[in-house]
């Protein structure tokens, strides 16, 4: 990639003196928190990340700019109520900087840039999938796409459960994308530690992960995905999560909404409906999953 990347000087300090770095989207600030939680949480992942002793790089496109590491006011200004942010994969990434626009780095855009930047871990909540009805939709998340041509570690819980789970395993796996479980057997479905799916691999340390990882780009050039299910303690009630999956559907259908959209509406269904425990949920998993992806990267270093 050739486009400009403003580096933090934090960032290229590590980078050049091989320091461990850890990308971090903006779209789960900008687009997936209410204001103010944003906030607290932005700054909590940059936080677990330093304790795990490696340095946080959040990235986002600011004026056009492609920044990778947020100062302190530019991680206010994309939490900001008012920022008015831009949600920008991948394919947005020429628009957004050519009109000098800002907006917030998905899964797809945050690896791609990551990887440009020479940074090789990315932690972030969940990975994009596969839709239901994508045999004639073709609704497929561009996380995939991007996944099998960037050597980024996507440390994530999985997919939501609204997800064509096992077609989205398998579109990884005929993209040459490795599966790792951290200490299960199972791919997690975000708020649920299961889905049902088994992973490909099962690692149970960082160590064994940063093993795997540098043996697989000895190989390959398609980037990692290491699944890591949200904290028992912080999982939702199945009982829960199925009636308001059912709901959201139910809402979705209702409305005509398709495609992009979906996913956000049920997200905010899941917010509302649930009184508050989906949030909880998301911030534990996105948090435990920072936690891991400093722990992996220093074994990597």
């Amino acid at each position: 990639m050739t486009t400009p990347l403003h580096l933090h000087e934090e960032i290229a300090s590590a980078l050049r003196d091989g320091h461990p770095v850890v990308a971090l989207e903006s779209t789960i600030l900008s687009h997936g928190l209410p204001p103010g939680r944003n906030l607290d949480v932005a700054r909590r992942l940059e936080r677990v990340v330093r304790d795990g002793g490696a340095v946080p790089a959040t990235i986002a496109v600011l004026d056009g700019r492609v920044v990778v590491g947020l100062s302190p006011a530019e991680l206010e200004r994309v939490c900001a109520p008012d920022a008015g942010l831009d949600k920008l994969s991948l394919r947005d990434l020429g628009p957004a900087v050519g009109l000098g626009r800002s907006g917030a780095t998905t899964v797809a855009s945050t690896s791609a840039l990551a990887a440009a930047a020479g940074i090789g871990m990315f932690a972030t909540g969940g990975l994009g999938g596969v839709h239901v009805g994508a045999a004639q939709s073709w609704d497929v998340s561009a996380d995939l796409g991007v996944l099998a041509k960037v050597p980024t570690v996507v440390v994530c819980s999985g997919v939501k459960s609204v997800l064509d789970i096992p077609a989205t395993l398998e579109v990884l796996e005929t993209n040459s994308v490795p599966v790792l479980g951290y200490r299960t057997d199972d791919f997690p479905a975000f708020y649920l530690r299961s889905s049902g799916h088994q992973v490909g691999w099962r690692v149970d340390d960082p160590k064994q992960a940063a093993a795997v990882v540098a043996a697989h780009r000895a190989y390959a050039d398609s980037g990692v995905l290491l699944a890591n299910p949200i904290p028992e303690e912080s999982e939702m009630d199945t009982a829960l999560h199925d009636r308001l999956l059912a709901e959201g559907l139910a809402l979705v259908n209702e409305r005509g909404v398709h495609g992009a959209d979906v996913t956000p509406v049920l997200l905010e269904h899941f917010h509302t409906a649930s009184d508050g425990v989906s949030i909880d949920a998301n911030e534990a998993l996105v948090l435990n999953n920072a936690k891991l992806a400093a722990e992996v990267a220093v074994a990597l270093a």
